[in-house]
């Protein structure tokens, strides 16, 4: 089983390195994506990772499929009916992937927004996040695009980026509070 890095790690507070370009593609960095995908997928309430996070120092996060099913495809965060979102959960969706990131645009309006992380468990806290943002980045064939985000994608995108600059939730988060999990599952994220 993969290890997911908890607070206090010094590979969480390094800045990551990018990936070479020539590297994108590479069996080496699919191997880390994969790697990735697996230690998300082991955490039932996990929106997403970065690659910090399984000690891998590369500007990689990844947005699990099963929340992007949730939210929509177009990349609102909107609230949805119980028949909306039964719908969605029936929907896989393939986990989409950021190699080296930059966030183009973001908003002035911004909202405080309840914030857990896979690598500081079971503490979550209330975080000032824009309200949309746009990222440009490289999927896993090298192929650059352009994702804008509202809502928990947009949250998403703010957590994953800091992840690949040093920076943790906890470091700006207000009213943190432990909530370790409770049967039956309460409803969290954790990125």
């Amino acid at each position: 089983m993969v290890k997911i890095l908890q607070k206090g790690d010094a590979a969480l507070r390094a800045i990551a390195r990018p990936v070479p370009r020539e590297d994108i593609d590479s069996p080496k960095i699919g191997k880390i994506i994969s790697t990735m995908k697996k230690a998300m997928h082991t955490e039932e309430d996990a929106v997403a990772i970065a690659a910090p996070q399984i000690g891998e120092s590369l500007r990689i996060f990844i947005v699990s499929g099963k929340t992007l099913a949730l939210i929509g495809k177009k990349g609102g965060g909107s609230p949805e009916t119980g028949a909306d979102k039964q719908d969605k959960q029936k929907e896989v969706l393939p986990d989409l992937v950021f190699i080296n990131p930059k966030v183009l645009r973001i908003s002035k309006k911004t909202h405080m927004l309840e914030e857990g992380c896979l690598s500081v468990r079971w503490l979550y806290g209330d975080v000032r996040r824009a309200g949309k943002v746009m990222v440009q980045a490289y999927d896993e064939k090298g192929n650059l695009f352009t994702r804008g985000a509202s809502g928990l994608l947009a949250q998403i995108f703010q957590h994953e980026t800091e992840h690949l600059d040093g920076k943790l939730f906890i470091d700006k988060a207000v009213n943190v509070k432990e909530l370790p999990p409770k049967e039956p599952k309460e409803k969290r994220h954790a990125h």
